[in-house]
């Protein structure tokens, strides 16, 4: 293994000599090249690529860490053109297989007896052979066909390596480069060192797989694989075999008898049982990963990458939803604002300035009915070039959706996502001003507010304590603070409860006024709510007035 310096300089060489100096300078790394002079870009004689070719065969050419940090980078449409995501997608890992002694040792080690005696039968050629590990079709002693996934030796000790180098780059890169300021390369650069120490761990694939599976329990039409656990651990891992068709075989599909249009519907209302119930999703479902079974089953393969919709994200997404619903350009900035992370500051007009065209895309449509394929690579264009960024599972998510929607059209031109996911996301929507998710945004804005209003006068006093002490000079008598802290006391806690009250009443008013059966159902109960919230802010307003005078 080359030492920790000649890995710099491999990097560094390998990246100036495909004309990426920009990147050698950004990180400080023209100290490890020759006389500090960039290498000249190499092609092939007669041939000329891009940029992102070059980009590309400079991650194949520096192995499994760059090759996985190229592929993440191709779901993150927040940050790189079309281009460079275009060429990112079609990354290569494959290498050459691992000797099958090596692989007999590493199966004894693990499993403690050799392949043959583990299993009734193991094929030590690779079904596939990649830069983490590789697959071998084997036979549990019951007759269940499996495939085994066995973790190259050595690859996590070079990832490791890897991993510190590109962090102490990201660092190096944050310092130097005046762009970085608008971008988290230290925070990209460690949530991409756990997505990737995630994926080296089989077990916890094994984890995910069977998460999914108790998820889709209830659906005979999607098929996960069983793992075997008495023959899996972090460096060997045992599922069941999938025999079926690619999704991308059109001619094998309709040959198949499979109804290409159904299968296209099923497909993205898995996708968005995952998104929008589940909230854990398969966040690389690309055609390689989806097997049709001659029953027309959907098998799910490849457990390493996946996304998690938690409870914060998805009120984000609710918010986002609802402004979409309204059309509202100033609505969609300030949601999107909330959604970013990263340094740079939301110019929310300017932001809004530039979502009017977009809005135009679906003007005049449902929500069923809008493009969610091109809506969210309008709306990721506008983010790129103002510098902003999204949070892993976000991107993620949004990733999946286009794969989605791109696979469903492959199957069938004239498929439209929204109508599958339309009603999903118009249950989240609803979601938001149902009665229990009311109550608990009330909840949570009374306690804030109740908190505001009780801080502020201690704030207050502590300011005439100070000025009691002898603090800055100012034209105001001390004991002159009593009165006003009184007063302001008052005042706050007055727009404070005004303001829930307020927010209350607009938010059950926006549902009822949504739905004519919604308004009927809630007739008596938000009558009671209202002369209940009013009767209760008039009972405190009339004591905390007798109370202070």
């Amino acid at each position: 293994m080359v030492s920790h310096l000649d890995r710099y300089r491999e990097i560094a060489e390998t990246l100036a000599r495909h004309g990426l100096g920009v990147l050698v300078g950004a990180s400080g790394m023209e100290r490890w090249l020759p006389f500090h002079k960039q290498i000249v870009r190499r092609t092939p004689l007669g041939q000329t690529y891009s940029t992102p070719v070059h980009l590309r065969l400079a991650l194949e050419e520096l192995g499994p860490t760059f090759v996985k940090l190229g592929q993440l980078l191709s779901t993150r449409s927040d940050l790189l053109s079309p281009a460079y995501l275009r060429e990112l997608s079609s990354l290569q890992d494959a290498l050459s297989p691992v000797p099958a002694a090596v692989v007999e040792e590493l199966v004894r080690v693990e499993l403690g007896a050799p392949p043959q005696t583990a299993f009734a039968a193991f094929d030590l050629t690779p079904l596939a052979s990649a830069s983490i590990g590789q697959a071998h079709a084997a036979t549990l002693h019951d007759g269940t066909e499996v495939v085994v996934k066995v973790r190259r030796p050595g690859v996590v000790e070079r990832i490791e390596e890897d991993l510190e180098i590109l962090q102490n780059l990201a660092a190096q890169a944050d310092r130097r480069w005046a762009d970085a300021a608008d971008y988290d390369l230290p925070g990209l650069a460690e949530e991409f060192a756990r997505t990737l120490r995630g994926e080296l761990d089989y077990l916890a694939e094994g984890r995910n797989a069977e998460r999914f599976a108790a998820n889709f329990l209830d659906n005979p039409g999607v098929h996960i694989p069983r793992v075997h656990w008495e023959t899996t651990t972090s460096r060997v891992l045992t599922l069941e075999r999938i025999r079926g068709l690619k999704v991308s075989d059109l001619p094998g599909l309709d040959a198949a008898g499979i109804d290409r249009p159904a299968l296209a519907a099923r497909a993205a209302e898995v996708a968005a049982q995952m998104i929008f119930n589940d909230g854990f999703f398969h966040a690389d479902p690309h055609p390689g990963n989806l097997f049709i079974e001659p029953d027309g089953r959907i098998g799910l393969i490849d457990f390493g990458m996946v996304g998690v919709v938690d409870a914060d994200l998805r009120e984000r997404l609710g918010v986002l939803l609802v402004a979409l619903t309204r059309k509202d350009p100033h609505r969609i900035a300030s949601a999107l604002g909330h959604l970013t992370s990263g340094q740079a500051q939301v110019d929310h007009a300017g932001l809004a300035a530039d979502l009017v065209p977009v809005i135009d895309l679906y003007d005049g449509r449902s929500l069923a009915e809008v493009p969610v394929g091109r809506l969210i690579r309008e709306v990721l264009a506008i983010m790129r070039r103002r510098h902003l960024q999204l949070p892993r599972e976000t991107s993620l998510l949004m990733k999946m959706v286009v794969m989605t929607e791109g696979m469903g059209l492959s199957l069938d031109p004239d498929f439209h996502l929204g109508e599958v996911i339309g009603p999903y996301a118009q249950r989240l929507v609803v979601s938001r001003y149902s009665p229990t998710a009311v109550a608990h945004h009330l909840a949570e804005a009374g306690v804030d507010a109740l908190e505001l209003a009780t801080q502020l006068p201690g704030q207050l006093r502590r300011l005439q304590a100070m000025l009691d002490a002898g603090g800055p000079e100012v034209h105001l008598r001390a004991e002159e603070l009593e009165p006003l802290v009184g007063r302001l006391e008052t005042i706050v806690q007055r727009v404070v409860f005004g303001a829930v009250a307020a927010a209350a009443i607009r938010g059950v008013a926006q549902v009822v006024t949504s739905d004519p059966d919604r308004r009927r159902e809630w007739q008596l109960p938000m009558l009671g709510a209202g002369l209940g919230t009013a009767g209760s802010l008039a009972a405190y307003l009339g004591w905390s007035s007798r109370r202070r005078r």
